[in-house]
């Protein structure tokens, strides 16, 4: 059993608390390299703001398990090493999708998790969830879990069409449940493709996809039937088109990639929604600098010749959604 408070990590516990008093949202990305794990760090430090690093049951895999315990006690000691004295970084499993899975990420150090159920009928979804919940409670570990289900596919989640939440079952389920947060479905959606063109309606000046937006009358009502309770938004990436333009100019294909416009963030981030998910703009913003530096320089083979860009580019996204969006820059509990 390894102890997060061991690794330097905190729970997400306090740091939801002052977000919903101060009306702005905590970062979650997601990371499955070392690259993105230091330009995740870096922006943080550099903006003061609290972070939530996540992983998938797919990226875990792909990291290792053990490594991923000994990068979440590096990602801390790295961040005093940049000057932070006190950091508060939470390593977050994203959609885990059984009890087992969630019992082993509380095992291995994680500091909070997500048991995502949402797929299941209501009442299997409460009893596992409550399993989750009891484990780690045990020992200090915070708990998301998903009411509703959101579209579109990222890594092993997928699903063809959204349900909004219904705020009439909220009460009934966070309470049964105990979860710390709950994830709801507004409108956001998995992946690089979070609407389909029929969705949308096109500017007539740019031709660009212009997406429906969020119910956020949906949300009211969930904030009206849990006031002051940690609501999370999955699936909001906005999806920048400078990095699509960079992506496909240079041999990439992604047609119509469309995220969720980041003005509908801001306003979110200052209701009680205090957590953001944010993923598919990490990878675009990486393989945009890949993909351009290596076409500039075609001769280079070294790995950390495109990586450096990439990790600057990520961190440079990063650090303006921490300023620009979700309002969490100078935010942490100790500024010093």
């Amino acid at each position: 059993m390894v102890n997060y408070k061991d690794l330097g990590l905190v729970n997400t516990r306090e740091m939801f608390k002052r977000a919903v008093a101060g009306g702005y949202a905590i970062p979650a990305f997601n990371f499955n390299t070392m690259e993105q794990m230091q330009a995740i760090v870096q922006a943080a430090v550099e903006t003061k703001s609290p972070v939530i690093m996540q992983v998938s049951k797919g990226a875990r895999n792909y990291a290792n398990a053990t490594i991923l315990r000994y990068m979440a006690e590096g990602a801390v000691a790295y961040a005093k090493e940049l000057g932070c004295a006190h950091p508060e970084i939470v390593l977050h499993l994203d959609h885990g999708d059984s009890f087992e899975l969630c019992k082993d990420c509380i095992d291995m150090g994680f500091s909070s998790v997500m048991y995502d159920g949402s797929s299941l009928p209501y009442e299997e979804n409460i009893k596992i969830s409550r399993q989750v919940v009891e484990y780690a409670h045990k020992y200090d570990v915070t708990v998301e879990c998903e009411l509703g289900v959101l579209a579109g596919v990222e890594d092993e989640v997928a699903s063809e069409v959204s349900h909004y939440t219904k705020p009439e079952e909220v009460i009934d389920f966070a309470t049964r449940t105990g979860c710390d947060s709950l994830a709801i479905s507004i409108g956001t959606s998995h992946g690089a493709y979070k609407f389909k063109p029929e969705q949308c309606t096109r500017d007539p000046k740019t031709g660009k996809l212009v997406p429906p937006p969020l119910a956020f009358d949906v949300l009211h009502e969930i904030e009206k039937k849990l006031p002051g309770f940690p609501i999370v938004l999955h699936g909001s990436s906005s999806v920048p088109q400078e990095e699509v333009d960079t992506i496909n100019k240079f041999g990439g294909n992604l047609p119509d990639a469309i995220g969720i416009p980041e003005d509908q963030l801001r306003e979110a981030s200052k209701s009680a929604v205090c957590k953001i998910n944010i993923d598919s703009d990490s990878r675009l913003a990486m393989t945009a600098a890949i993909r351009q530096y290596l076409f500039e320089h075609p001769e280079h083979f070294d790995p950390r010749q495109y990586l450096k860009p990439a990790r600057e580019n990520m961190k440079k996204m990063y650090k303006h959604k921490i300023v620009d969006v979700l309002g969490s820059d100078n935010k942490l509990a100790q500024l010093d």
